[in-house]
């Protein structure tokens, strides 16, 4: 063998002699660190939708249409939320179109207008003395989203409508269902 071939097989077998040493010598190095973070959450109280007050439109005459007033405390129909203060919500009403007799044979025709709903968050209690926070003249079928009073924790919901009966209304005391469905928004 030649020399100048000796020198290269000594020279490979020298670096692959190092590269194992070095490689055998090495040994990994790890860094630790542990940080505790927190889950947090807070359950809002529950939404309660009380019915406080019927929309009542008392003695009805053959033909002639009559309005319940919202600002009248003995027609308006209102409607209370509670939860949390400050919370936003949703609501959602299911207008009925006719109030049917004690028989289930006459049907009544009932209305709401885009102005029949009144929202009070400041808890006045009475339709007659909406307090200062009150929104007027709310289109029931399509309310805003609103913000549970902060103080008492109440939303209150005043409504009127109007009911046309026929000339030939059959006499009898006729009722329908208005129901209320409200929803935290997360906001």
């Amino acid at each position: 063998m030649s020399c100048k071939n000796l020198n290269k097989s000594m020279m490979t077998i020298l670096i692959s002699a190092l590269l194992l040493v070095v490689l055998s010598g090495m040994t990994t190095v790890r860094a630790q660190d542990i940080a505790t973070g927190s889950a947090t959450a807070t359950v809002l109280a529950v939404l309660g939708v009380t019915a406080t007050h019927d929309l009542a439109f008392g003695d009805v005459l053959q033909g002639v249409p009559t309005t319940a007033d919202k600002t009248v405390v003995l027609n308006a129909g209102v409607f209370q939320i509670t939860g949390a203060g400050g919370k936003e919500i949703s609501m959602y009403f299911q207008l009925p179109d006719y109030l049917w007799n004690s028989t289930n044979e006459d049907r009544l025709v009932i209305s709401f207008s885009n102005t029949d709903a009144d929202i009070d968050t400041t808890a006045a209690g009475t339709p007659a003395a909406h307090g200062a926070g009150a929104v007027v003249d709310q289109d029931p079928h399509n309310l805003s989203d609103m913000v549970i009073g902060a103080t008492d924790n109440i939303l209150q919901i005043f409504m009127g409508g109007t009911v046309y009966p026929t000339v030939d209304q059959r006499a009898d005391a006729y009722t329908a269902d208005i129901i209320l469905t409200v929803a935290y928004t997360g906001n």
